[in-house]
């Protein structure tokens, strides 16, 4: 009895063990002035994203669950003692005085046999249950990395957007001093010269502006990859986002109000401002090459069925709640154990030794009923809402395609008008300065080179957003992932 009774402990020791160990993750920092890849904040995001962590913990739970269900086979081991005075006086003819000292110990094992499938059944639905919150971590692992991509695009976008307007008040300070030359020698008129003030101080409204977007920007990113008081780093471009400054920087340490001294002052003027040129060609992405998507839509739609995370977990949470009915059901039939004890008390050394067999059955059908029920609605509830998901991944993978592709074919068109409006900027201003041409037609054409670059980039930074979307969509595997084991 006694080595029985070790080897029991030394068992539930070791789940016990087994149950409560935790995975660390490696908590990795952003060293300064370091350069970034979209894989390197993929890799930051996935080992800090709390969600993740919250995933991994609730596998682990899942875990312990199926070996709490496997313990139903484990026998159950109870030991008692105790210590009993008893002193009794009688009063009489016949007087009498006892007294007794009993020590007593006791020891039971109790071991379920078989109760018809009821503990196989609660059995599997913990594992499917197991299942299902493994894929749940691979489908926060995929939203994750989807979510970076996003914000790293955004950056990027951001950051050629202040780039073009930040040569757009360059342009406008220079047509402004030459506007004021001309204005001075007297063939300009003073309309003209307030004109151009308006728009140099209009241009550096929009770069303030798209200042703020870039910071903002990178706020984002950093909340993507959940690093707080992030030192200076820079991100690198990317080959579908190869903006002309390779590196954007990121630095967020120094946030304070502008300067006391007015940012909207004009230009000092300069001697032979009609020397000074006025366009200049702005390429914010050089060598720009638009690789086509290697799969069609229903070759997407496969992928989506075949790799998406979630889907599988809503499968398996269905086998789950299938086997949470039969568990619920076989609660009518009865229960076959086995017993054994041993006790000893030590009046008169007394020994004692049980073992028995025992077929029991205890059910309330009111109860049983009402349980039986709900687990089928719940199964109702489980199919009904795979079957949504199929329908809302088919429709997801649907758009995110067709977005795809209706901004692809915008990205060539916008090439073209860039480089089409920086012509007609080009003669606008040749001919307003020889006096063919009004203020009106050159600022139109200004206006409309700059407008061109702004929805060139933006347009680059939607289809690459889309193309993560889509990648997302259908659960495109990644270069950069992570894995309940923490790589």
């Amino acid at each position: 009895m006694q080595r029985l009774l070790n080897r029991i402990f030394i068992v539930l020791c070791f789940i016990a063990l087994c149950t409560n160990s935790a995975i660390a993750i490696e908590d990795i920092k952003i060293q300064k002035d370091s350069i970034l890849t979209l894989n390197d904040c993929i890799s930051i995001a996935l080992n800090n994203n709390p969600e993740i962590r919250n995933a991994r913990y609730n596998y682990g739970i899942s875990k312990a669950n199926v070996n709490i269900a496997r313990s139903e086979f484990f026998p159950t081991v109870g030991v008692s003692t105790g210590y009993t005075y008893n002193d009794v006086n009688s009063s009489g003819r016949m007087m009498a005085a006892t007294n007794t000292n009993a020590y007593t110990v006791q020891a039971t094992l109790n071991q379920l046999l078989w109760n018809f499938g009821r503990t196989n059944a609660h059995i599997r639905m913990q594992k499917f249950y197991l299942i299902a919150d493994k894929f749940y971590f691979e489908n926060a692992v995929r939203e994750t990395t989807f979510n970076v991509k996003q914000r790293y695009y955004e950056v990027l976008a951001a950051r050629a957007t202040v780039a073009i307007n930040r040569a757009y008040v360059d342009i406008n300070e220079r047509n402004y001093l030459r506007t004021k030359a001309y204005f001075e020698e007297g063939v300009k008129s003073k309309i003209d010269l307030v004109n151009a003030e308006v728009t140099l101080s209009d241009s550096k409204i929009q770069l303030i502006e798209s200042s703020k977007a870039y910071k903002n920007a990178l706020v984002n990113l950093n909340n993507a990859m959940y690093v707080s008081d992030a030192p200076v780093y820079s991100i690198s471009s990317t080959e579908g986002f190869n903006i002309d400054n390779d590196y954007a920087p990121v630095n967020l340490t120094n946030i304070s109000k502008t300067r006391k001294k007015e940012s909207s002052e004009l230009p000092v003027s300069v001697n032979d401002a009609k020397l000074i040129t006025s366009v200049q060609k702005l390429e914010v992405l050089t060598n720009y090459k638009l690789n086509d998507f290697p799969y069609n839509f229903e070759e997407c739609i496969k992928m989506a069925y075949e790799n998406r995370a979630d889907l599988k977990a809503y499968n398996s949470t269905l086998d789950a709640v299938k086997e949470n009915l039969l568990f619920v059901k076989r609660n009518y039939y009865p229960e076959l154990s086995a017993t054994a004890g041993y006790g000893f008390r030590n009046t008169n050394s007394t020994n004692s030794f049980n073992v028995g067999v025992n077929l029991s059955s205890s059910v309330n059908i009111m109860n049983q009923k009402s349980q039986v029920d709900a687990a089928k609605f719940q199964v109702d509830i489980a199919e009904n809402s795979l079957n949504q998901l199929n329908k809302d991944i088919y429709f997801e993978v649907q758009n995110a395609y067709i977005n795809m592709i209706e901004i692809e074919k915008q990205i060539p068109l916008l090439a073209v008008k860039v480089r089409q409006t920086l012509e007609n900027f080009e003669l606008a201003e040749g001919r307003y300065y020889v006096g063919l041409g009004d203020y009106i037609q050159l600022q139109d054409a200004k206006v409309n080179y700059n407008n061109a670059q702004r929805s060139y980039i933006e347009t680059i930074y939607k289809y690459n957003v889309a193309r993560a979307n889509l990648e997302n969509a259908i659960a495109l595997p990644q270069e950069v992932t992570i894995t309940l084991e923490g790589n």
